[in-house]
């Protein structure tokens, strides 16, 4: 007859120092006040893992991208230390235009951190078949510098579309003109930026999405390009598997 325990096995000894645990990325947000579908970094629902967010006061959407985010750097650099100090294991923001302040959030938060959806550019480069590019769908061609694209080691000779032409997609993420969305008409917008980018480029064998609000639209866009597709949402879930290794331990 096989014993019953009596006693619980022993668990070991659990480590603290943290104020909250079960959530190791933090996402440095921009402040604004648009629909955050699913499928966007804002949304909550979009990640098959725990996040922890932190919005950063002042630093809006159009001080961003079309301004440069200048006198952001250390509210970022603030805002970045708070996660960390929270229980956050590794920072990315919601925004690839702040590629700009990569170097300085990780020298100063030490520990991973992912800024920009454009990191992605030479990863997938090297993926592609010989006399193939990558190529960029942005929210604002006009305001991708050379500077976002070299802090993050991209091509500046890189293809690439804005949205600014659309009628929906950039005139309310950016110039923020109402608080409500024509997702049909946002979608529009990107997978015109796509074709228009195929087009002009038909080199282009895949396509970065480097707005953080796209991935909604990604699977629109590959249909219509019939490119494979990369944008913050593929970035960051293998972002945080290093983070957070699948456990494929023997049972």
């Amino acid at each position: 007859m096989t014993a019953i325990p009596t006693t619980s096995p022993r668990r070991g000894v659990a480590k603290g120092g943290k104020a909250i645990y079960g959530a190791p990325l933090g996402i440095l947000m921009l402040e604004a006040r648009f629909p955050r579908i699913h499928g966007d970094m804002g949304n909550g629902g979009t990640w098959p893992f725990p996040v922890l967010y932190r919005v950063v006061r002042g630093a809006s959407p159009e001080k961003v991208v079309l301004n440069g985010a200048n006198g952001l750097l250390d509210a970022f650099l603030e805002a970045a230390a708070d996660l960390v100090s929270l229980g956050a294991e590794a920072i990315t923001t919601n925004c690839g235009f702040l590629s700009l302040f990569q170097k300085e959030l990780a020298a100063h938060v030490c520990v991973p951190v992912a800024t920009s959806s454009l990191m992605q550019v030479p990863w997938v480069q090297a993926m592609l078949p010989p006399g193939q590019r990558v190529g960029l769908v942005t929210v604002s061609g006009s305001s991708l510098t050379p500077r976002h694209l070299e802090a993050v080691g991209v091509p500046l000779d890189i293809p690439m579309e804005g949205t600014e032409s659309g009628r929906e997609f950039f005139r309310v993420l950016i110039k923020a003109e109402k608080d409500d969305m024509d997702v049909d008409l946002a979608e529009q917008d990107v997978v015109e930026a796509a074709q228009r980018l195929v087009a002009r480029h038909p080199e282009v064998g895949a396509i970065v999405l480097e707005c953080t609000n796209m991935p909604p639209y990604a699977a629109a866009v590959q249909r219509a390009t019939g490119r494979p597709v990369y944008d913050i949402y593929s970035m960051i879930t293998y972002f945080h598997a290093g983070i957070r290794p699948r456990d494929f331990a023997i049972r």
